[in-house]
């Protein structure tokens, strides 16, 4: 008996290899899997890797109008070709391609996943430019799966689409988490030592740490001010940055970068593969992020029993309660980052509450095995 095709595609495989990681592999158990992505060499890697079909087509994440007719007919050639049964698409500019090349070659199943929405931190005529292209990508779907259900409100809000359209698949998240993977008993002390000797961190430093792209809506700005404050008060603490550097869509202020750069006590490692390490030395998780779909860094972190400081955003304030398994601080509000960041160095007592609920927080809702068996039951009912 043939498997039904199953077509997923992403901007960069970098979406597939992070934001999905290994759902792919989990899904091709049950449905015949080809994965579209843009970065042929990487591309490549991932299909090897995961022993998955794959298909390049040069995606952009920026507006770029001819490069962006030439993928969609590519791909509308490609889905043509094939006659997959569902198209499922993440991340915005996939979306749109994805979806309108599949309405167009007759795809019975289209849907696409919300993760986020950058426009909603855009202004003026790219603002009204990029609403146009939700709500286009929106009507081309079958059906829209934001991985929040306050993102799934802002929709509504917005009217980009009918409710009928919309679903939330289990308690949220694109991919769940491996809780056994993400667990801080993996890592002894001998280990945390030698990586905190490595990067100039001693046993005692209270460590933050942030994990994600540098860049201004994640709240980089906000964070490396309001570390300032906070090392000027305690010297032995640390802010650990773990991401890289992006310099074109939304770069950080000069002088936040020469801070990162120059600062004793600001420590930045780039990207990394594995991210766990770097939680197992860090006391508490500081987000400040300006929006979210739903974060994957706040549920490894809670997972590696890390409290967490996080903005009222969709996502994030699902993931966190208040003063249960970390604290939350409104948006762009440098001043409640460092009030939030100074009660948790200061408060002992608070901190161990939070940690006692971290873990527990994200086993009980958020695990991957969950989140994958309640996308595949979407699946079989498209059938």
């Amino acid at each position: 008996m043939n498997k039904t095709k199953l077509i997923r595609i992403t901007t960069v495989p970098i979406s597939l290899e992070k934001l999905l990681e290994n759902q792919l592999t989990f899904m091709s158990n049950y449905f015949d899997i080809t994965a579209i992505s843009s970065n042929k060499k990487q591309l490549k890697k991932f299909g090897i890797e995961n022993n998955i079909k794959t298909k390049h087509i040069e995606l952009t994440r920026k507006i770029t109008p001819l490069q962006d007719l030439k993928a969609l007919w590519k791909l509308y050639k490609f889905l043509k070709k094939e006659k997959p049964e569902i198209v499922h698409s993440h991340t915005p500019k996939a979306g749109t391609i994805a979806m309108l090349a599949a309405k167009l070659a007759g795809v019975p199943n289209r849907l696409h996943t919300i993760a986020g929405l950058p426009l909603l931190e855009t202004k003026g005529i790219k603002r009204t430019i990029l609403n146009i292209v939700e709500k286009i990508t929106y009507a081309a779907a079958t059906q829209i799966l934001p991985n929040s259900y306050g993102l799934k409100q802002i929709i509504l809000v917005k009217k980009f689409c009918k409710e009928s359209k919309l679903k939330v698949i289990a308690n949220g998240s694109s991919n769940g988490i491996n809780t056994a993977y993400f667990n801080p008993a993996n890592y002894l002390e001998t280990e945390n030592e030698k990586l905190r000797k490595r990067i100039n961190i001693l046993k005692n430093d209270f460590v933050f740490i942030f994990v994600g792209r540098l860049v201004s809506d994640k709240g980089i700005n906000e964070l490396v001010n309001a570390f300032e404050n906070i090392n000027n008060k305690f010297t032995n603490t640390k802010l650990l940055l773990v991401g890289a550097l992006e310099t074109e869509l939304d770069p950080l202020e000069n002088k936040t970068i020469v801070k990162i750069k120059n600062h004793n006590n600001i420590i930045s490692v780039g990207y990394q593969q594995d991210v766990r390490p770097y939680f197992a030395i860090a006391n508490v998780l500081t987000f400040p992020s300006y929006r979210e779909g739903f974060p994957n860094v706040v549920l490894q972190a809670a997972a590696m029993n890390l409290p967490s400081i996080v903005t009222n955003i969709n996502g994030c304030n699902e993931i966190i309660k208040h003063h249960k398994n970390g604290l939350i601080i409104p948006v762009k509000d440098k001043k409640a980052l460092f009030v939030a960041m100074k009660e948790l160095v200061l408060n002992t007592a608070l901190r161990q509450k939070l940690i006692q609920n971290s873990r527990k927080s994200i086993t009980t809702r958020y695990n991957q095995q969950l989140v994958w068996e309640k996308l595949l039951q979407e699946y079989k009912l498209l059938d």
